[in-house]
């Protein structure tokens, strides 16, 4: 055989082989769901009842239940259904905004779905039911979201037990109880989301120290108290809203070395003493909020060092000295909020640098002088400005 009529069967048969081998995988079937979860989900949507008012109006979507079949072979197709492609298994619920209404506790098929990665039953109405214990058999969950759920009762310990878990969403739950220690235990999260949960007690400074954490919110809980630990080396924290909570004492100045910050909401707490200078150390924030506290002392001119910083809330405290001119170096502001303390001197000229300001509230100070009505002619988004209950005299380069 001529050596390229060998070549040229040879390319026919791998061309062949090629083929045989891609119609061959190309015609699997579908790896279907098992059967033993397909009846644990069936038993699930047995257990509520649909109802369209068991929750405020505009939270209830649409029942996703509805498409789950017990004539179909294959849960997996379901709507809120996500299956591992390779092993058919059940790895993802979200029934969220589903108009469920019913009771549920810890023997529910729900907790036979024990390959879950993902669980999402928010804003679903649970007859006020205890937040079921059997949550900490669910050993693979990485997401959890039970937000705005009509559950009662405290945070089961047994939660602890999910060291996968990633994100925990319980805002909006009727909590009313303290935060277990032992969510510390949880070193792979990255977000704990309990905002308007009526929190009470102590919260545990450990969880300000897991390692992966980017986001803690515990917005409106009254009852909650605490303080910032010392933040002794770097960390991933992103953001950080405690607004409306009893939280207390001074701002620690190692909170400079939380350089990935880039929301502090402090609102509205019991903090007090002096602002740290550190607080210029922190390049990406965006949102400093220490309204409504009992901050003394001069607002730092390090602040002026935030250049990403785009709103900044300091009213209501007892701030003395000089509204800082390096402020002004502040040029993504849109938001600046200085009334309701001691400040005094004049607004400084250069405020005219901030080019996107909206808001400018500086009213119920102990501000004078001479005050160029000019420079905020020059600003051209400005919407709102607040200049009452202090001592200027106002002029224009015209006068």
């Amino acid at each position: 055989m001529k050596p390229s009529l060998a070549f040229a069967c040879f390319l026919f048969f791998v061309t062949l082989f090629a083929f045989t081998v891609f119609s061959f995988s190309s015609e699997q079937p579908a790896v279907l769901c098992h059967s033993d979860e397909r009846l644990a989900l069936m038993q699930l949507k047995d257990s509520f009842i649909i109802d369209k008012k068991a929750l405020a109006a505009g939270s209830c979507a649409y029942p996703k239940v509805d498409s789950w079949d017990s004539q179909s072979i294959d849960c997996c197709s379901w709507d809120g259904i996500e299956c591992d492609q390779n092993t058919g298994l059940v790895i993802g619920l979200d029934i969220s905004s589903s108009c469920l209404y019913g009771s549920i506790n810890s023997t529910s098929t729900l907790f036979r779905l024990v390959h879950l990665q993902k669980l999402n039953l928010a804003n679903i109405h649970f007859n006020y039911s205890v937040i079921p214990y059997a949550l900490g058999n669910l050993s693979m969950l990485t997401n959890l979201n039970l937000s705005r759920s009509e559950f009662s009762g405290q945070i089961p310990s047994e939660i602890s037990n999910l060291h996968r878990l990633s994100s925990l969403d319980l805002s909006y739950v009727d909590l009313a109880s303290p935060i277990p220690s032992v969510l510390a235990n949880l070193s792979s999260l990255t977000s704990i989301n309990l905002n308007y949960c009526g929190l009470q007690g102590m919260f545990p400074l450990a969880i300000f120290q897991l390692p992966e954490l980017e986001t803690i919110r515990l917005v409106n809980n009254s009852d909650l108290k605490g303080y910032l630990p010392e933040f002794n080396f770097s960390t991933k924290l992103k953001e950080l809203a405690l607004g409306n909570t009893n939280f207390s004492g001074e701002l620690p100045a190692s909170i400079g070395n939380l350089d990935s910050l880039e929301y502090l909401g402090l609102y509205n707490c019991k903090f007090s003493g002096s602002v740290p200078s550190t607080l210029g150390n922190l390049p990406n924030l965006k949102y400093l909020n220490l309204g409504s506290n009992s901050f003394r002392g001069l607002v730092p001119p390090t602040l002026g060092n935030l250049t990403k910083l785009y709103k900044l809330y300091l009213q209501s405290n007892y701030f003395t000295g000089v509204i800082p001119s390096e402020l002004t170096n502040l040029t993504q502001l849109t938001d600046l909020i200085l009334f309701g303390n001691m400040l005094q001197g004049s607004v400084p000229s250069s405020i005219s640098r901030l080019e996107k300001l909206k808001f400018f509230h500086c009213d119920d100070n102990r501000l004078g002088g001479l005050l160029e009505m000019d420079a905020f002619l020059e600003l051209k988004d400005l919407q709102y400005l607040f200049l009452s209950l202090n001592d200027f005299n106002l002029v224009s380069r015209n006068d």
